[in-house]
């Protein structure tokens, strides 16, 4: 048989989860036909087949996630577990197709482990934990110097009986978590916070695409909070090049999609492509490449709720920009107190590599482009 292995689906993805096969074993499938549509963190991806013949076998089923170089589709015919019809790049051979549960730590792109927490218990106390199926890090202990014993063992097993069977994370929910945790353990977040007064804005003003200008303002001023850092090799690379990770909120998870070279790019320009990056998130269409690879990043969370918040910078990028929401308040103007709409902004740094000064000065070249008519 010829085994066709789950091909690179871009950089940075390990793992995808089967969402629906197109064929089953028996069939006659053509080179280029369908074989099944997979979701990665980045997107719902249709896998095509390298190959015309007559199907032998599928591996895996409907929500199973497939690790990179699992076999997928065995043919029948003469040949061996080859990479034979990669769709894109050449992987390596694994026969694993697994079932996972959110683990309780995640591995970071760089294969390093985060997120783990260490807990204080006996050995007997940790047999119970595996005999009940549970989770360490989810019990509060109650022993003395923070040591788990076998009764809030007993106790977490209850209450989680009560709530019935956990929800495994999947795809972007699943990303997200290995992305804060990663973030978490990490960076050296800080983050300041401001108003900005707009209240000289015109009627309908494009809060977003202020935001962006005013985003670019902040990096021509302080360059070095447009850059990716290594923390491994203490290196920074500061760029000239401005790409925007815009966060988008959707009931899948967070998304990232990526506006390119937005320094160069005008207002009527910027919206089109702002329009058609979340009309392709929204469809699960977005191409992979769209979604990585930003030097920034801007979040409106105002857009919902809230007025200030500690936005999470996640490597290699140091810097993120929150907007809250945009709210009426009274401001001194001309030493006389008036009613201006105000818009809070939430400057988080990685601070192994900003310093305070210059996310400072950062957030006063925004506040000062925002603050502008027009």
């Amino acid at each position: 048989m010829n085994v066709f292995k789950l091909p690179d689906l871009g950089e940075g993805l390990q793992e995808a989860e089967i969402v629906e096969w197109h064929v089953k074993a028996g069939d006659e499938v053509a080179a280029d036909q369908p074989l099944v549509s997979v979701e990665t963190a980045k997107a719902i991806v249709d896998i095509p087949s390298p190959q015309a013949g007559r199907i032998a076998k599928l591996y895996g089923n409907k929500g199973d996630i497939v690790h990179l170089g699992a076999a997928l589709v065995s043919f029948e015919g003469e040949g061996g577990a080859a990479d034979t019809g990669t769709v894109v790049g050449r992987v390596e051979t694994s026969e694993n197709v697994v079932r996972e549960a959110a683990p309780p730590s995640f591995a970071s792109p760089t294969g390093a482990r985060v997120g783990s927490v260490a807990v204080k218990a006996t050995p007997a106390v940790r047999a119970l934990a595996r005999k009940l199926d549970i989770d360490l890090t989810m019990v509060m202990p109650t022993g003395p110097d923070g040591v788990v014993t076998s009764n809030d063992i007993e106790r977490t097993a209850k209450v989680l009986a009560e709530l019935g069977p956990p929800e495994p994370l999947r795809g972007v929910r699943r990303a997200m978590a290995q992305n804060m945790a990663q973030a978490q353990s990490e960076v050296a977040a800080a983050t300041v916070i401001d108003d900005a007064d707009i209240d000289a804005w015109a009627p309908g003003a494009d809060i977003s695409i202020r935001l962006i200008r005013a985003l670019v303002a902040g990096c021509r001023a302080e360059p070095g909070l447009n850059s990716w850092f290594d923390g491994r090799t203490a290196r920074r690379r500061v760029l000239a090049k401005i790409d925007v990770g815009i966060a988008v909120d959707l009931p899948d998870g967070l998304f990232v999609p990526v506006l390119r070279d937005v320094a160069h790019r005008d207002a009527a320009d910027l919206r089109a492509g702002l329009d058609r990056m979340r009309a392709d998130v929204k469809a699960r269409k977005i191409p992979p490449e769209e979604m990585r690879g930003n030097t920034i990043t801007l979040s409106n969370f105002g857009m919902i709720a809230g007025k200030y918040a500690a936005p999470i910078v996640v490597p290699p990028t140091v810097a993120i920009l929150g907007a809250g929401r945009v709210h009426h308040a009274v401001v001194a103007c001309d030493g006389k107190p008036a009613v201006h709409a105000v818009l809070p902004l939430s400057l988080t740094f990685d601070h192994r590599v900003v310093t305070g000064g210059e996310a400072a000065r950062f957030l006063a070249a925004v506040m000062e482009d925002l603050e502008s008519a027009g």
